[in-house]
């Protein structure tokens, strides 16, 4: 993403857009001064607020050095936030040494994956043999049924690959990408609100959500799934900035040298074929293959992608955006993404495909070859087709239709006030034993606990009130992004509420919690041109209200790492009886 030292744009301290009546800029065929327009290249292509030296100036550092950092903010502060997500995420990673919730499936099934090309029956017992054995435990043959794709599970295999099959190598790869997602979150808050101290706090509030880092710390796919949904929305949202800096280079200077919105160019500009999106297409893809619900993902951004062209070229002048879209963008936008996607969800089955058909392969992979034939238009297809079509139906199937009871199961309602989190993993060690104090008195409590940092879950729904507020009532564009990322993941599980389905899966939609939060703490802080009095006012309020939530993290931080303190201590934390 572009850094603050080259800005796409370096038209500054242009008059604001003229939005007086039609009638006052009539008046100027009579002598009526009116203000100049803005640009229409400014209002495609925002510049990137400008960081001052003036900070670092305050404590002793030396103005060439001090502009220097400045320049270098853009990619320095978001690396800086990383290098702190990554140290908590990674330090201490293989405790604890267990198997921890639906590890017991995806970190098997990835080891099975990256050594026979797919998913094996283990033994019910074998958890504690390769806990002991570190690893070192022969691979069944026999296939098993499993209901996720296998991306994750590759993701998770190729940390097990590089540092064993023990609870580390598990957890490696989604540690990674947990702290690359922070990074990814600084800059594309960066360059949504075109704020380097607004695009790090977004990332610095996500290294500090307790949910977020739990699923970084162990070996789950929805922590996978939200790396690709994140990294799908950075790639469309660069897109858009390519896009409208294509637009905007268009449009061609009127006779006073201003760029004023010109309908001819912003109706027939034909905008390339858009890299950016094609990537997004392949993260999209990714996800998908990670877990299901990346449909859902896709086709919601899928719509705001559209949405976003037809903005663009309304800004630069379209009289009729919509036919211009459907005629300039709407093509390359459906080849970039759906059929992408598909191609890369069902490349991700390769290893299953490559298995063999006569029974000793993947799970159902000879079933064309057994009883596929039967309709009149098996023909047109090979064997492997038929079998994983009729794998993908059987999956369906289950998916709709699990209703298995479960003690930590939840309801999305009370998803979003943190209703009801889930236990990865709880012991009671008496006193001198596994961290547990000798004078603790009695035993301690060793739990990991999938729980967001609770005071950022309830500032978030207020912040998501001002966002909707932004969104319909400002025509905020930002705040639509930032309302669709959090409606793909969220919205799509109240179809499914008689489902077994858990609180952690909100994980998807985190980034985009702390990019609403952000962007309201952006709004406390005081909009540019507020008076002194204004600005201190709510600068200190945002900091009161960002050290309030490190703070909260800080102090759940025992029950997100499985350190063992006393049961008095765990009681405190348990601030809801549904937590229990």
């Amino acid at each position: 993403m572009t850094s603050t030292a080259s800005s796409t744009d370096t038209r500054q301290g242009q008059a604001p857009h003229d939005q007086r009546p039609t009638w006052q800029q009539r008046l100027r065929r009579f002598g009526y001064p009116a203000k100049p327009a803005a640009d229409v290249r400014e209002r495609l292509v925002p510049p990137f607020a400008q960081p001052s030296p003036r900070l670092w100036q305050v404590f002793g550092v030396p103005p060439v050095l001090a502009d220097r950092i400045a320049r270098w903010s853009g990619w320095g502060g978001p690396l800086l936030v990383t290098l702190m997500a990554g140290l908590m995420r990674f330090w201490n990673l293989g405790s604890p040494k267990a198997v921890i919730f639906d590890e017991t499936y995806y970190a098997k099934d990835a080891w099975a994956l990256v050594h026979r090309g797919f998913e094996v029956n283990w033994d019910k017992n074998v958890n504690n043999l390769v806990l002991s054995s570190n690893g070192h435990v022969p691979i069944p043959s026999d296939a098993a049924y499993v209901v996720h794709p296998p991306v994750g599970k590759y993701v998770i295999g190729l940390g097990e690959l590089m540092f064993g099959f023990n609870p580390f190598g598990w957890r490696f790869m989604t540690a990674l990408l947990g702290t690359l997602s922070v990074l990814l979150l600084c800059r594309i808050g960066r360059r949504l609100f075109r704020s380097t101290f607004l695009g790090c706090l977004a990332g610095a509030l996500m290294a500090v959500d307790g949910m977020h880092f739990v699923m970084s710390r162990a070996s789950l796919l929805d922590g996978v799934l939200m790396f690709f949904v994140l990294a799908a929305f950075g790639c469309l949202v660069v897109d858009r900035d390519r896009a409208r800096e294509k637009l905007a280079a268009a449009i061609p200077p009127d006779a006073e040298g201003r760029h004023r919105p010109d309908a001819h160019a912003a109706e027939t500009t034909r905008l390339g074929w858009r890299p950016w999106r094609w990537l997004a297409g392949l993260m999209l893809g990714l996800a998908i293959g990670t877990k299901w619900n990346g449909l859902y993902v896709l086709a919601a951004f899928c719509v705001m992608a559209v949405l976003w062209d037809v903005g663009s070229r309304k800004v630069a002048g379209a009289r009729h955006p919509y036919t211009a879209v459907l005629k300039r963008d709407l093509g390359i936008t459906f080849l970039a993404t759906v059929p992408v996607a598909i191609f890369t969800y069902i490349a991700s089955w390769t290893g299953w495909i490559l298995s063999p058909a006569n029974g000793s392969g993947g799970y159902y992979r000879d079933w064309a070859t057994a009883n596929g034939r039967s309709s009149s238009w098996s023909w047109l297809f090979p064997d492997w087709w038929l079998s994983l079509w009729h794998y993908e139906h059987e999956v369906y199937k289950f998916n709709i239709n699990l209703s298995s009871p479960h003690p930590y199961e939840s309801n999305p309602w009370s998803w979003i006030v943190l209703g009801r989190p889930v236990s990865f993993f709880y012991e009671s060690p008496a006193p001198g034993k596994d961290g547990c104090p000798v004078d603790a008195g009695e035993k301690c409590a060793r739990e990991v606990l999938a729980l967001g940092t609770p005071l950022l879950w309830w500032v978030a729904c207020f912040a998501l009130l001002y966002v909707l507020w932004r969104w319909f009532f400002r025509r905020d564009w930002r705040a639509g992004a930032v309302a669709c990322g959090v409606a793909a993941g969220y919205l799509p599980w109240f179809l499914y509420q008689d489902r077994t389905i858990f609180l952690f899966y909100t994980v998807v939609f985190v980034p985009f919690l702390c990019l609403a939060v952000a962007m309201l703490i952006g709004a406390l802080a005081g909009p540019p041109g507020s008076s002194d009095t204004r600005r201190v006012a709510g600068a200190t309020g945002a900091g009161v209200l960002v050290l309030l939530i490190a703070w909260n993290f800080i102090y759940f931080w025992p029950i997100y790492t499985g350190t063992a303190i006393p049961i008095d201590s765990w009681r405190s934390r348990m601030w809801l009886d549904t937590w229990v």
